[in-house]
C-alpha cells in the first residue's frame, strides 16, 4: 500500500465532540470526495457528524460509541475511515472499485456529551449537575468512569424497538428503573435525541449490512434472538477471521432493544455488534492499535460484502 503523505488526523487521545469534529474537518480537507453531513442532535444540541464515502447504491452504516465509556472505538473507526480514503486517493483499483459501487456511511461518535463526561471536558453546567446527581444515586458504578448513557442517563443501545418492552422488564428487574450512569431503557423506544436520529438515518439508507463497535470482550455478536438474514452467518464468519475476535451469543440480559437487534428484525439486514479490545471500559489508549488493527479487518470485510450483495 502507498504511504500517505500526510500525518494521520487521528491522534492516540481520550475523544469526545472537540476531537470528532476537528478529526472529521481535517479528513474531509484532505479528501474531497469524502462527505461530511449531519445526522441529527445529541440531548445538549450537539451535531452527530458522519462522514460517507461512495458513489454507489450500495449503501452500508458503521457506528462507534453508542456508549460513552466506550469511546475509544470512534478513533480506531475513523482510522479505518482515513486508511479507506488514502488508498483511494492513491488510485488503488480495489478501494476505487468499492467507491463506485458503495455508499459507506460513518458515525463515529453516537454519544458525544457522554464521551466528554467521561473524558473530563464537559463544561460546568447544568448538565453536569445533573449527571452528578444521577450518579450519586449509583455509588456502586464509579463516576464518571463508569458512566454508559448520554448525559441524560438514557442507555442508547438500550433504545431501539426491537424487543424494548423485554429489555425493560429485564433492567428494570435489576434496579435500573429511572436515568442511570447505565442500563435505563428510557420511557420508551427511540426517546433519546441520539438513538432516533441514528434510526432515522438508518431508514433513509436502507442498509445492506450494519455495524455498531462497543468495548469489550474481543467478540462479534450477529443474531438477534437466534435469527440473522441470509448470509449473515458467513459473513460474520469472515469478519471473525479478518479481525481475530470470535462469533458468540449476546447473554440473554442483553439480547434486545440493541441497534443491531432492530436493524436486523425490523430491515432484515445482516447487522453485528463488535466488542473491541479486553478489560474494563474506558479501555487504555495502549489498546488503541489493536483494536484500530481489528476493525479495519471486519470493516473490510463488511465492506465487500456490501460491494457485491
Amino acid at each position: 500500500m502507498k504511504i500517505s503523505k500526510y500525518p494521520s488526523a487521528v491522534p492516540a487521545v481520550p475523544w469526545g465532540s472537540r476531537e470528532n469534529f476537528r478529526c472529521i474537518c481535517t479528513l474531509a480537507s484532505r479528501y474531497p470526495f469524502l462527505r461530511t453531513a449531519v445526522a441529527g442532535r445529541s440531548a445538549m444540541g450537539r451535531a452527530l457528524m458522519s462522514l460517507s464515502f461512495g458513489a454507489g447504491e450500495r449503501a452500508g452504516i458503521f457506528t462507534a460509541a453508542h456508549h460513552a465509556n466506550e469511546w475509544i472505538t470512534a478513533p480506531a473507526l475513523l482510522r479505518h475511515v482515513e486508511a479507506l480514503a488514502a488508498r483511494c486517493a492513491a488510485g488503488e483499483a480495489p478501494a476505487r472499485s468499492l467507491y463506485a459501487r458503495t455508499r459507506l456511511v460513518f458515525l463515529p461518535l453516537v454519544n458525544p456529551d457522554g464521551a466528554d463526561l467521561v473524558n473530563g471536558t464537559l463544561a460546568e453546567g447544568p448538565q453536569l449537575d445533573r449527571a452528578r446527581e444521577i450518579a450519586a444515586a449509583y455509588p456502586a458504578v464509579p463516576f464518571p468512569s463508569g458512566w454508559k448513557a448520554n448525559i441524560a442517563g438514557t442507555d442508547l443501545n438500550l433504545q431501539y424497538p426491537a424487543g424494548w418492552e423485554e429489555a425493560k422488564r429485564i433492567k428494570f428487574a435489576q434496579g435500573w428503573t429511572g436515568p442511570a450512569p447505565r442500563d435505563f431503557v428510557g420511557p420508551a423506544p427511540l426517546r433519546a435525541r441520539e438513538s432516533r436520529a441514528l434510526c432515522r438515518l438508518t431508514e433513509r439508507l436502507r442498509p445492506r449490512a450494519a455495524l455498531a463497535l462497543h468495548t469489550q470482550g474481543e467478540v462479534i455478536y450477529w443474531q438477534y434472538r437466534g435469527y440473522a438474514p441470509p448470509g449473515a452467518q458467513a459473513l460474520a464468519a469472515g469478519m471473525a477471521a479478518a479481525s481475530g475476535y470470535a462469533l458468540d451469543t449476546v447473554p440473554d440480559e442483553s439480547a434486545n432493544a440493541g441497534y443491531k437487534d432492530w436493524v436486523i428484525d425490523a430491515l432484515d439486514a445482516p447487522a453485528f455488534t463488535m466488542e473491541c479490545g479486553l478489560g474494563e471500559s474506558p479501555l487504555p489508549l495502549a489498546q488503541l492499535e489493536a483494536i484500530s488493527a481489528a476493525v479495519e479487518g471486519a470493516c473490510a470485510a463488511l465492506e465487500a460484502y456490501i460491494a457485491t450483495a
